[in-house]
């Protein structure tokens, strides 16, 4: 096992009481018997660090899964339904995504948990199949981050047997995305709106001017 990951595992045990923290994180470099100095290069932000590691596993966790899934048979919805279910379900110790997510709420560090609940969305959809390289390719995702979202902080106090609440309650959630998608192929056709869904296309793909050119600084 390589230094990084062992770091990772040394670390969960502690989360639960001390959070993802530089208590944390100090112990997870004494257990695992890593030199300060290399966990700190592996992890320059210490248990910050640590806490997106153990997203992006859970991540990967969540692909496998979905790799090996029979989803051929299933309807559209339920495929990303039982994506987010796999992800969910990847998680070793809810507490330790609730210790995230009281981190990542942090003004501080609130940018990566918004860009780690992106990747997670971007992922679920690349993972399904998804070609749109358009504005959909934006709305998809920034929809689903929503539906993530909220689903991940039901689960959080779900109580119910097997999380079913939590299932239910994400294929409503799941079930206004695709109607969402429906209204949008249908106003798709209307030459006006397909007109006026380019244009904003084309802005929001359009690079951004240069700000190092002469006469384009602030004075």
């Amino acid at each position: 096992m390589q230094s990084k990951d062992k770091l990772l595992e040394a670390a969960l045990p502690h989360v639960p009481f001390d959070g993802w923290s530089e208590a944390t994180f100090d112990a997870a470099v004494a257990d695992c018997g890593v030199e300060p100095a290399l966990a700190q290069g592996l992890y320059p932000r210490g248990a910050v660090d640590l806490a997106v590691a153990y997203h992006k596993l859970g991540d990967a966790r969540m692909l496998a899964r979905l790799k090996q899934a029979e989803l051929g048979e299933m309807r559209y919805s339920a495929r990303v339904a039982a994506a987010v279910r796999y992800r969910l379900e990847a998680v070793d110790d809810k507490e330790l995504v609730r210790r995230g997510t009281t981190l990542f709420a942090l003004p501080a560090y609130a940018p990566d948990g918004a860009r780690l609940i992106w990747e997670t969305c971007d992922a679920i959809w690349t993972a399904l199949g998804d070609t749109s390289d358009d504005l959909n390719w934006y709305t998809k995702r920034a929809t689903l981050s929503g539906v993530y979202g909220a689903t991940v902080l039901y689960w959080l106090g779900d109580e119910s047997e097997g999380h079913a609440a939590t299932w239910a309650f994400l294929e409503r959630r799941i079930e206004d995305v695709m109607r969402i998608e429906k209204a949008k192929a249908v106003l798709g056709q209307n030459k006006l709106f397909g007109d006026l869904l380019g244009r904003v296309t084309e802005a929001v793909r359009a690079p951004e001017p240069a700000t190092d050119m002469p006469g384009t600084q602030n004075k």
